[in-house]
């Protein structure tokens, strides 16, 4: 990872982003990944505790990812259309190949969550290049210069298994975490408030 640069520090952590860890003043201080909203890009494609199955389709003009963690599918455009300008969570794909290497360049993060506290310049330049009949090698750079000193890059090797589905990730109607936790900060507010 490379040194972060001078701008990155004053941007501090943001709204619905990683959230504090300790703070349970309100669902608001709890990260999207907790709230069962996202784990943006590239989270969606790092591997957690469980869940880390996804599916990858291409159809003519298209390519989408669908991932078991949250439950999202991205959207790759395989065309030069224009972006919208819009920001969201997952960004604004668009995706060409060099070879047989799909290049997939995402921009326009939400702030709330672009990739370690990433700035609005921020680009991820994804690769996706076969290596095997079952194996592809991915890598992402990171290209922001309002938050890093120059792009870095990591990757990994994916590999298919035909006997491992992608499961429903019901996530808010199991989501017990969240109320727990809250009404855990309430209760021991309420304890610290007493008179002993």
């Amino acid at each position: 990872i490379a040194r972060l640069g001078g701008r990155a520090g004053g941007r501090g952590g943001r709204a619905g982003g990683a959230g504090d860890g300790g703070r349970a003043d309100s669902w608001l201080d709890r990260s999207l990944y907790d709230r069962c909203i996202t784990r943006g890009i590239p989270g969606s494609m790092m591997p957690a505790i469980y869940g880390n199955a996804y599916d990858i389709t291409q159809a003519p003009g298209l390519v989408a990812i669908r991932y078991e963690m949250v439950h999202e599918t991205r959207v790759i455009r395989l065309d030069s259309s224009p972006r919208t300008g819009l920001r969201s969570h997952m960004g604004d794909a668009r995706g060409h190949f060099e070879g047989d290497t799909l290049v997939v360049e995402t921009i326009n993060f939400d702030p709330r969550s672009a990739y370690r506290n990433g700035s609005p310049k921020m680009k991820l330049t994804e690769r996706f290049k076969p290596i095997g009949a079952d194996k592809i090698e991915w890598s992402m750079t990171i290209d922001d210069p309002d938050t890093w000193t120059k792009p870095w890059t990591f990757g990994m090797t994916l590999t298919a298994d035909p006997h491992q589905p992608l499961f429903e990730y019901a996530c808010h109607e199991g989501n017990y975490a969240m109320r727990n936790i809250l009404s855990a900060a309430r209760a021991e507010e309420a304890a610290s408030s007493s008179p002993k």
